[in-house]
């Protein structure tokens, strides 16, 4: 079973903000905190089709071979979405996907929030600050 949190996402250019189920990729390796956004929800949050000044085109490696996608450096303002949880914003670069169809949390951006993997096969995680025992279920996938 794939490990998914509920994030609420901001876009600072765009103005928006949406939330959504996104999957914690450890395969998803980076030096600064990424979300990986499908082009749909880029859509949503304001920064699809036209992308700020500073956007970057790269091609990033993949399972499936390189793919071409849009950086936008500290574009967006994440929190984790639930009422238990203190609300802490994480700042993000989004990678904006032609071709995925789900978000990803990306492994520093996964750092960054705090996010412990406790069971891979079942879904179980916890907030780094909270006890091993306080263990919580994966989310639902939500595909854009």
């Amino acid at each position: 079973m794939a490990l998914r949190v509920k994030l609420k996402i901001s876009s600072k250019s765009g103005g928006k903000a949406v939330a959504s189920s996104a999957l914690v990729n450890t395969g998803f390796e980076t030096d600064r905190p990424q979300l990986l956004l499908p082009v749909r929800i880029a859509s949503l949050l304001g920064i699809w089709p036209r992308f700020p000044e500073h956007t970057s085109i790269m091609s990033y490696g993949t399972a499936g071979g390189p793919t071409r996608v849009y950086v936008i450096n500290d574009e967006l303002s994440l929190s984790l979405g639930y009422d238990d949880v203190p609300p802490k914003q994480v700042t993000s670069d989004a990678v904006i996907s032609e071709v995925e169809d789900e978000v990803l949390v990306s492994d520093s951006l996964g750092h960054e929030l705090g996010i412990v993997i406790e069971d891979l096969k079942i879904g179980y995680w916890r907030l780094r600050e909270e006890p091993s025992t306080k263990l919580r279920n994966t989310e639902p996938p939500q595909y854009w």
